[in-house]
C-alpha cells in the first residue's frame, strides 16, 4: 500500500480550514492541521496531525515553514486569515499588523518554504481568498488590500510556475457561515440561498483535485444565490 499524499492547512481547527480537512481526510490524504488551538482529538484520524502556530506572527510562521521544507507536501493550502471593518482611521497599528501578516505575508513565507516539493510533486497550491479581493467595499481597506495582494501573488506565481506541474487557484468565497464573524458587528443571514456554508468551499477544493490535471482554475469565486446580511444588536 503507498503512503497517502499529504496536505497542509491552516486555520483548521474551525470554519472552512475545518471542512477542508475533513473533505481531505475523506479522500484518503494525510492532513497537517495548523492553528492557534488545535488537538489530534478534535477529528480522531490517524491520518492527521496537530500543529499549534499562531500564523499572525513571525515566530510561529517559521515554525510552519520548517515543518514544510521538511514534509514532503502534495497539497498546501491557505485558510487562516481575519477580518475587521470599521473606517480606517479607527483601527490601531496591531491590527492593521496582524491582518497583514496573517492575510497575505504568512501564505507567501509558507508558500515560499513548501514550492520545490510542490513543483516536483506536480501539487496543489490553493489560496482561500475572499470576494472582497473582487470588489471595493467601505470599512474592508484593509482586510480587502491583503486579499487582493493574496490574489495577485497566486496569479504572479501561477504563471511563474506555468513549466512546472504545480496547479495554483484561489478560491474567493462570498460570505459563509463560520466563526469568522463572530467578533464582528455583522454577520450573513441565517437563510439557506443568502450565505454560503463551509463545506461549499470543500467542494471546490474537491472539484480542484478532480479535475484534469492538464486543466486549472485558477480564479474559482463562489457566490451565494441571494445576499443578506444581518446587524447585531450589541
Amino acid at each position: 500500500m503507498t503512503n497517502p499524499k499529504i496536505a497542509l492547512v491552516t486555520g483548521a481547527s474551525s470554519g472552512i480550514g475545518k471542512a477542508i480537512s475533513k473533505r481531505l481526510l475523506a479522500l484518503g490524504y494525510k492532513v497537517i492541521g495548523v492553528s492557534r488551538h488545535i488537538e489530534n482529538s478534535l477529528f480522531q484520524n490517524d491520518n492527521f496531525s496537530a500543529v499549534q502556530a499562531d500564523l499572525s506572527t513571525q515566530q510561529g510562521t517559521v515554525k510552519i515553514s520548517e515543518i514544510l521544507r521538511v514534509e514532503d507536501i502534495f497539497i498546501l493550502i491557505n485558510v487562516a486569515g481575519f477580518g475587521k471593518f470599521e473606517p480606517h482611521e479607527e483601527l490601531d497599528v496591531p491590527t492593521i499588523l496582524d491582518m497583514t501578516f496573517l492575510n497575505l505575508t504568512a501564505p507567501m513565507i509558507l508558500t515560499n518554504a513548501a514550492l520545490r516539493n510542490l513543483k516536483k510533486n506536480d501539487g496543489y497550491l490553493m489560496n482561500i481568498n475572499s470576494i472582497e479581493a473582487l470588489r471595493a467595499s467601505k470599512f474592508a481597506g484593509v482586510y480587502s488590500a491583503t486579499k487582493a495582494g493574496l490574489r495577485a501573488f497566486s496569479d504572479s506565481l501561477f504563471e511563474e510556475t506555468r513549466k512546472s506541474g504545480l496547479s495554483i487557484t484561489n478560491i474567493n468565497p462570498d460570505m459563509t457561515k463560520s466563526n469568522f464573524y463572530s467578533e464582528l458587528r455583522f454577520e450573513p443571514k441565517n437563510k439557506e440561498n443568502a450565505r454560503l456554508v463551509a463545506t461549499d468551499i470543500a467542494d471546490a477544493v474537491e472539484h480542484i483535485l478532480k479535475m484534469r490535471k492538464g486543466a486549472v482554475v485558477s480564479d474559482y469565486t463562489i457566490r451565494s444565490l441571494n445576499f443578506g446580511i444581518s446587524k447585531k444588536v450589541l
